[in-house]
C-alpha cells in the first residue's frame, strides 16, 4: 500500500518527504484555507517537493467551471491529478477529461455505487471516506473492502485512496483492505513511527553500549 500525506502544510510535507516514504499528497480547498496562501502557489510548490501524485482539487460545481479550472491546474505538473467531487457534472467532466489525458481523483465517496460510476467514468482514483462514515455509525472500512472486492472481480483499474484516516487503527485496516493508498494526516504519520517499546528498547541499547570497548577515532 502507497502512502499519500492529507496536508497543505509545506513544512509537513517536506518533513513525511524527508523520511522516503511518500508516494504523493492530496490537499482540498479547507487544508489549503489554513495556509492562508493563493492556491496555485501552493500547489506549484508541492509539486517541487514530492515527485509524485498531487491531488488539487476544483472548487466548481458546473461541468464548465471544473473543466477550466481542471485544465488550469494540469498544466502546474505532470503529476497533478484533479481531484472532483461526485456529483453529476463531476461526472461528466471525468469522463471529458480521461479522454484528454488529464488524471482524476473523484472524492466524497460513500457508497459502492459511487465508486463503480466513477471507475466507469474513467477515474484515476476514487477516494472513500472512512472516517466520516465512522462518525454516522456506519463502517468505513468495510466500504473500502467492499470497493476493493468489487474492482478486483471486474479488473478496474481506477485505484483506492483511503481518505479521512483518523487514527492508527485506520492505518492498520486499510493495508488489510486492499486499498492501494492510504491518505494520511500529519499526526498520524508522527504517531506511527512510534512505539514505547521501541523506545524502551533504544535507551537499553545506548546505556549498554556505553560499556562496549571501541576503536579510538
Amino acid at each position: 500500500m502507497k502512502f499519500f500525506i492529507d496536508t497543505a502544510n509545506i513544512d509537513e510535507i517536506k518533513e513525511i518527504n524527508s523520511w522516503g516514504v511518500l508516494s504523493g499528497v492530496t490537499t482540498n480547498p479547507s487544508l489549503i484555507a489554513k495556509s492562508g496562501e493563493v492556491f496555485e502557489d501552493v500547489i506549484q510548490e508541492i509539486s517541487e517537493i514530492v515527485d509524485g501524485d498531487i491531488s488539487a482539487e476544483v472548487i466548481s460545481t458546473d461541468l464548465d467551471g471544473i473543466l477550466q479550472e481542471a485544465r488550469e491546474l494540469a498544466k502546474i505538473s505532470k503529476n497533478i491529478v484533479i481531484k472532483i467531487p461526485m456529483i453529476e457534472e463531476g461526472l461528466k467532466a471525468v469522463s471529458i477529461l480521461s479522454k484528454e489525458g488529464i488524471r482524476t481523483n473523484v472524492t466524497l465517496i460513500f457508497s459502492v455505487s459511487q465508486a463503480l460510476l466513477a471507475a466507469n467514468a474513467g477515474a484515476t482514483f476514487v477516494s472513500p471516506f472512512m472516517g466520516r462514515l465512522d462518525d454516522i455509525g456506519k463502517s468505513g472500512i468495510e466500504l473500502v473492502e467492499d470497493i476493493s472486492y468489487i474492482f478486483d472481480i471486474y479488473g478496474y483499474d481506477t485505484e483506492i485512496i483511503a481518505a479521512s484516516i483518523r487514527h492508527i487503527n485506520h492505518v492498520e485496516l486499510v493495508a488489510k483492505s486492499g486499498a492501494d493508498i492510504g491518505t494520511i494526516p500529519y499526526k498520524i504519520f508522527k504517531e506511527m513511527i512510534k512505539h514505547d517499546l521501541t523506545q524502551s528498547g533504544l535507551e537499553k541499547f545506548l546505556e549498554d553500549f556505553k560499556n562496549v570497548k571501541t576503536k579510538e577515532r
